[in-house]
């Protein structure tokens, strides 16, 4: 097994190049499926986040009303803190469950959005890069944002440049659909010449 990790900005298509590396063999672990389950009720950090963010964060059916909770954490950085210290560990605890559940795929591809940093037990990392006007574009015709909302978007994340610096590949995404396949078939070649982790 080759464990990669995944990462892109916002509007790069990082979604598009696992669906591309899932269909070449790889199995994904989804970080942001994962933070979205630990959450829900009965999720391993639900019982936390309620106890320290009280009902008004909880909506009539009984799952976290995420719009009350973003009003809390993104005025208050020790609530945005105190948030992570609840979800990171579930999160991560859980991607780790999934990584050593895919043991007999040759590939198995870590995507995490905020990806800063190689993480155990990471051979390498993707970056799927795309230059800004690129990705507001696909944004706002996609994905239907509001082209100053999707520019704050992409300024309130790592910078291309910080996410350039962690990667030991870079899908360049810019082109169409042909030149994307070229670059998936490149990076997969990478990758299959790294060494197995046990």
């Amino acid at each position: 097994m080759r464990v990669i990790g995944l990462t892109g900005g916002i509007g790069a298509g990082k979604s598009t190049v696992a669906d591309l590396l899932a269909a070449r063999g790889a199995a994904v672990v989804d970080a942001d499926r994962i933070a979205r389950a630990v959450v829900e009720p009965g999720g391993t950090a639900y019982q936390a986040v309620v106890e320290r963010f009280g009902p008004e964060v909880v909506g009539d059916d009984g799952r976290l009303d995420r719009a009350a909770l973003a009003g809390i954490v993104f005025r208050d950085r020790d609530a945005l803190a105190a948030l992570e210290g609840i979800t990171h560990p579930a999160i991560q605890a859980e991607m780790a469950r999934q990584v050593a559940s895919h043991a007999a795929a040759p590939v198995v591809v870590m995507d995490i959005p905020l990806l800063k940093a190689r993480r155990e037990p990471m051979a390498g990392i993707v970056v799927v890069d795309v230059a800004e006007e690129v990705a507001v574009r696909r944004l706002v015709e996609q994905r239907g944002f509001e082209e100053g909302d999707a520019r704050r978007r992409i300024a309130a994340q790592i910078s291309r440049d910080e996410r350039r610096a962690i990667a030991d590949i870079v899908v360049d995404n810019g082109g169409d659909r042909a030149a994307l396949d070229a670059e998936i078939d490149r990076v997969w070649a990478w990758i299959m010449g790294l060494p197995e982790v046990e």
